[in-house]
């Protein structure tokens, strides 16, 4: 009985923080907003939270998609999360990131990438305005590769190639990254206008091809040294990216 009881609990608890995002081959979960303070430059801030989960089949009862979790094996996957600051909903004027994960930047803090500053930068920057969102890609990294190919093409980068000759080098694209998931989850937050915080034109166009209002970018460059020049710049070259 006191399981049948805890079981109930659990599931009223939850039954308001899960939403359904259909998509045509499935559907994503989106579980949130999870009060979430964060240490940013020393200073306290608090975001909402929210990660998403997406099936190739629509449960329509959201105790399935409970029910699911303990066979689903998440762990060994990745699953993405957006931060969320300020009045996002409502809002009139609102910036947003799109950061693709980076497993050494982000969480090594290294240097061969922007990818660890510009993640903290932006949140930043989101604070700063007053509304906004960070959406945290969790299968971007490397441009799309994946860690281990990161790591393969790191080797092949210390032997003289750049970013993009080394991803195809290893059979890869430059950019394999695909935001449809993120937009999906954007479109259920958000329906007002959004500025994006990015140097790369293939984000900006994703969100412009979706059909949502953007009125525009913000460029987001820093954090530059020996270790990374050569990157950003290839970033810059070959890949389009825009000061």
């Amino acid at each position: 009985m006191e399981t049948v009881q805890q079981k109930f609990d659990v599931l009223s608890l939850l039954e308001d923080k899960i939403k359904r995002i259909q998509t045509g081959d499935g559907a994503i979960y989106l579980v949130g907003p999870i009060r979430l303070p964060v240490n940013l430059y020393g200073e306290t801030v608090e975001f909402k939270w929210y990660s998403w989960m997406k099936s190739d089949k629509e449960m329509d009862d959201f105790t399935q998609v409970v029910a699911h979790l303990s066979s689903a094996n998440l762990a060994e996957l990745q699953q993405s999360s957006v931060l969320v600051y300020g009045d996002f909903e409502y809002e009139e004027d609102a910036l947003i990131r799109m950061h693709s994960i980076c497993h050494t930047g982000d969480i090594f803090g290294s240097k061969r990438c922007d990818c660890g500053f510009q993640l903290k930068q932006s949140m930043k920057m989101i604070a700063e305005h007053g509304t906004g969102a960070l959406f945290y890609l969790a299968n971007h990294e490397g441009r799309g590769i994946g860690l281990f190919s990161k790591a393969m093409a790191y080797i092949l980068q210390e032997n003289g190639l750049d970013t993009v000759e080394a991803n195809e080098s290893l059979g890869f694209a430059d950019d394999t990254r695909n935001y449809d998931d993120a937009i999906q989850v954007l479109k259920a937050l958000r329906s007002k206008p959004v500025t994006l915080i990015t140097n790369n034109p293939k984000k900006l166009k994703a969100l412009k091809e979706s059909g949502l209002p953007v009125t525009g970018r913000t460029p987001l460059w820093g954090d530059v040294s020996e270790f990374n020049e050569k990157y950003l710049n290839t970033k810059v070259k070959k890949s389009g990216h825009m000061a």
